[in-house]
C-alpha cells in the first residue's frame, strides 16, 4: 500500500536531511562528477532481506543514470557473506546515495529478518490456524515498506491505517464513558459496514459484552495465558480472538496452542535492529573489499 510517489516523498525527504543546501561537500570535494565507478552491496549476516525496490530507487532519485542488479531479492535468505546487488554509475552518486539507501533497506531486512524468526518458532505447533500479525507501531513514513517487510518474513498484516479498520481501544472506550456495549453501538452504527469491528478488552468480565454488542474481533491486551485459555472456553468460537501485548517468541507456541485466532507483535516493527548491510565501491578497477 505505497506507491511511487509517497515512496519518492519520503526519499527526497531524507536526502533534503542529509544534503541541506551544500549537497556532499566530501564526495564533491574528493571526486569529480563525471568519474564512474561501480559498487556492490553485501549482506554481513544472515537474514531475510526486504526492500530492494525502495534501495534501488534511492540511487534513481540521485542519479538516473546509476544501474543496479539484483543477485537476490525480497523474501529471500542471504549467508553471512553474500553480494546481494551491484551497482554501477558515477561515483559521486554512488556516495550521496549510500546512507540513505542503506538505512531503508537495513531497517526493512531487520523486520523480515525478525518476523522470519517469529514465524520459526510457530512451526513446530502442529494444525494451528494461528496468525501472527503486526501493528501500526512502525518507523514513521515507512509503514507501508515495514508492512512489506513484515510479509517477506512470512507474516500477516493488520489494519494499514486508521482507515481501513475499526479498533476501539481503551481510550476510545474510555472517551464515550467507559461503555464498551455504547462503543460498539456507535461504531456499527457510523462506520463504513464492509470494515470489520474490532474491541480491545482489559478484562474477561468485558468479552461477553463485547460479542453481544457485535464485535468480529476481541483483542485480548496484556492477559496472561491463564486469562486467554479461559477467553477462549468462555467465547467457544462465537467471535474471533486476538492476543497483543506482551508478546515474545518463546510465548508464540503457547498461544498457538490455546486456540486464539491472531496474536499482534508490536515487536516485529518497533523494536528489530538494522542488520548489517554494507555498500563496498571498488577501488580503481580493484574489486570492492569482502
Amino acid at each position: 500500500m505505497i506507491g511511487d510517489a509517497y515512496l519518492d516523498r519520503l526519499i527526497d525527504l531524507a536526502l533534503d536531511e542529509d544534503l541541506g543546501s551544500a549537497g556532499d561537500v566530501t564526495s564533491q570535494a574528493l571526486v569529480k562528477g563525471d568519474v564512474k565507478g561501480t559498487a556492490e552491496l553485501w549482506a554481513k549476516e544472515r537474514m531475510v532481506l526486504s526492500g530492494c525496490a525502495a534501495f534501488a530507487r534511492v540511487f534513481q532519485r540521485v542519479d538516473a543514470t546509476v544501474t543496479l542488479k539484483w543477485l537476490a531479492t525480497d523474501g529471500d535468505r542471504t549467508s553471512a557473506k553474500q553480494c546481494v546487488a551491484t551497482l554501477a554509475g558515477p561515483l559521486q552518486s554512488l556516495l550521496i546515495a549510500e546512507r540513505t539507501a542503506l538505512n531503508l533497506i537495513q531497517r526493512t531486512s531487520g523486520i523480515a529478518t525478525v518476523t522470519a524468526e517469529a514465524m520459526k518458532a510457530l512451526k513446530g505447533v502442529k494444525g494451528t490456524q494461528l496468525k501472527l500479525l503486526d501493528t501500526r507501531k512502525t518507523p514513521l513514513g515507512m509503514r507501508g515498506l515495514a508492512k512489506a517487510a513484515v510479509r517477506h518474513g512470512g507474516a500477516h498484516n493488520h489494519r494499514f491505517g486508521l482507515f481501513d479498520g475499526v479498533l476501539i481501544k481503551d481510550n476510545h472506550i474510555a472517551a464515550v464513558g467507559g461503555s464498551v456495549s455504547l462503543a460498539l453501538e456507535r461504531a456499527r452504527a457510523c462506520a463504513p459496514r464492509l470494515l470489520k469491528i474490532e474491541i480491545e478488552i482489559t478484562s474477561l468480565a468485558q468479552l461477553e459484552e463485547a460479542i453481544a454488542g457485535g464485535a468480529h474481533v476481541v483483542m485480548l491486551d496484556n492477559m496472561t495465558d491463564a486469562q486467554v485459555a479461559k477467553a477462549v472456553k468462555l467465547a467457544a468460537g462465537r467471535v474471533q480472538l486476538e492476543v497483543s501485548g506482551g508478546i515474545t517468541l518463546p510465548r508464540l507456541p503457547k498461544l498457538a496452542k490455546l486456540g486464539v485466532d491472531f496474536v499482534s507483535m508490536g515487536a516485529l516493527t518497533h523494536s528489530a535492529r538494522a542488520v548489517d548491510l554494507s555498500l563496498e565501491i571498488a577501488q580503481h578497477g580493484v574489486p570492492p573489499k569482502r
